[in-house]
């Protein structure tokens, strides 16, 4: 990065640095926790030699804090894979039962928002598609920050819950699903090759809740890739050119996702195994009635303090869904 001949080339100047800078994190992180250990010795021995009872309730304070940082700089160490440290994109889409599904799928979008408030995420809105009675038919988030794809593939697959619903008048237990989708946001020049013959691209006015931020000109896009039949589609900003290089920028990711999935399909037809996929094949189950539990089925992780997930303290399921990855 000294050589003065490093910016001529701006986009790989760009990637070293970016690089440089995740390196140069880590070892920040390394330092900072061995700084701090090495602090909290010489307070237990400071303690000691002066039989200092009044310093107890501070070392171990300093021991909270340094096991949570440890645990958190080792969460971080399982993050390896090539698109862990980028942003998320993140889909909901809710399942067969109208108001119901849609309403979970609302409830999903409040979770991940508020895990991302928590961990100093931005998010930004690229879709969203209200219910007619209450919830959403579809949002698509970008999360932005450090290792966001890597936290969030966690969350990939149905999510089922259990509940009397507040819909139904005669409060009887329902059963709702909603699909999340998680893919990373892909570098713009990831060599993804995509023909323009494959697409079919169409405008519309974009449309948010309750008749708010209605544009007047056709600026949402929708984009539909033929070979696939992946749809994407972005309608938050005023542009109609930059609703596009968004929305082309989702459907690079989702085709990212979608070779992965092909690749995996065939590797398990070489092995013989068989995947069910499927609203039946939900990754997490949420019950608030007739007892509060959430169970994570692939980890087996089970969780009783279901408003404390549902405000956003996903991190005890992600962590065991990480360290169950490594396996």
């Amino acid at each position: 990065m000294s050589k003065s001949d490093f910016w001529d080339d701006s986009s790989k100047a760009q990637k070293i640095a970016k690089k440089a800078s995740g390196i140069k994190d880590k070892i920040n992180n390394f330092d900072n926790l061995k700084e701090n250990l090495e602090e909290l010795e010489v307070l237990i021995e400071l303690a000691r030699e002066e039989d200092e009872d009044s310093l107890v309730p501070e070392v171990k304070e300093g021991i909270k804090a340094l096991e949570e940082a440890v645990e958190k700089l080792e969460l971080k160490v399982l993050l390896k894979g090539e698109y862990d440290k980028n942003n998320a994109l993140l889909s909901i889409n809710p399942g067969a039962g109208g108001t119901e599904s849609q309403d979970w799928a609302e409830m999903l979008l409040r979770m991940y928002k508020r895990w991302a408030e928590q961990n100093d995420y931005e998010v930004e809105t690229l879709e969203f598609i209200v219910g007619e009675e209450a919830g959403i038919k579809s949002v698509t988030l970008q999360i932005n920050g450090p290792y966001a794809y890597g936290y969030l593939k966690s969350e990939k697959g149905v999510h089922r819950l259990v509940r009397i619903s507040p819909f139904d008048s005669s409060g009887r237990r329902h059963t709702s699903f909603a699909s999340v989708d998680v893919m990373p946001d892909i570098e713009e020049d990831m060599d993804i090759d995509i023909d323009k013959n494959d697409l079919k691209i169409e405008t519309y006015r974009a449309s948010g809740a309750g008749g708010q931020h209605v544009n007047t000109t056709d600026s949402a896009v929708r984009i539909t890739h033929l070979p696939t039949s992946i749809v994407v589609q972005c309608q938050t900003q005023r542009s109609q050119h930059k609703n596009r290089q968004r929305a082309m920028r989702i459907l690079k990711a989702k085709l990212f996702d979608y070779m992965k999935e092909k690749q995996a399909e065939k590797l398990s037809e070489i092995r013989g195994e068989k995947k069910e996929i499927g609203w039946g094949s939900q990754i997490r189950s949420y019950i608030f009635h007739p007892y509060q539990l959430i169970k994570d089925h692939r980890t087996n992780l089970e969780v009783t303090k279901t408003q404390a997930v549902m405000d956003g303290h996903l991190d005890p399921l992600i962590e065991e869904y990480l360290k169950e990855e490594q396996k």
